[in-house]
């Protein structure tokens, strides 16, 4: 198993690589060249320029087992689809019975904008607790994770 972090302006890089280590997961972190990465614990892959080069590197990356963070709903649905678990940087976990709620609501968001009619606004600034509820559900995840790898040796 593999925690898999799309590290692109990723603000729980550090907490996950905390966690993932606490319990001898290897990390990845994937990023453009736009971005400059360095880490004591992680592997840093870094991807050429492109639209989507992070996030297609990700998932021919991963694996039935691994973990991905991501904000990107498309992402966590081809991890998903590839047997990986995946996370956002809020700690909500997305699933195959949530996946597809996620990605209406991100094409309805994205028609909205695209109207000019409607002033979305975008996130709320992160808070400590952000990060706490983040940790905790991260922790639960890769607890869940390990536990079923060890079912299935």
């Amino acid at each position: 198993m593999t925690v898999y972090i799309d590290a692109d302006a990723c603000p729980v890089t550090r907490i996950a690589e905390r966690i993932a280590k606490e319990h001898g997961v290897p990390v990845v972190l994937l990023c453009d060249t736009n971005h400059q990465l360095t880490s004591e614990y992680s592997t840093v892959k870094i991807i050429g320029a492109g639209a989507d080069a992070v996030d297609i590197a990700l998932i021919n990356l991963c694996k039935r087992g691994d973990i991905v963070v991501t904000q990107d709903y498309g992402v966590a649905a081809l991890a998903l689809g590839k047997g990986a678990r995946a996370i956002h940087q809020s700690g909500k976990w997305y699933t195959d019975e949530n996946i597809d709620v996620l990605l209406m609501e991100r094409h309805l968001a994205k028609k909205a904008r695209r109207s000019g009619k409607h002033h979305l606004k975008g996130p709320a600034k992160r808070t400590d607790e952000d990060d706490k509820r983040f940790a905790e559900s991260f922790e639960r995840l890769v607890r869940e994770a390990l536990n079923d790898q060890g079912s299935v040796l």
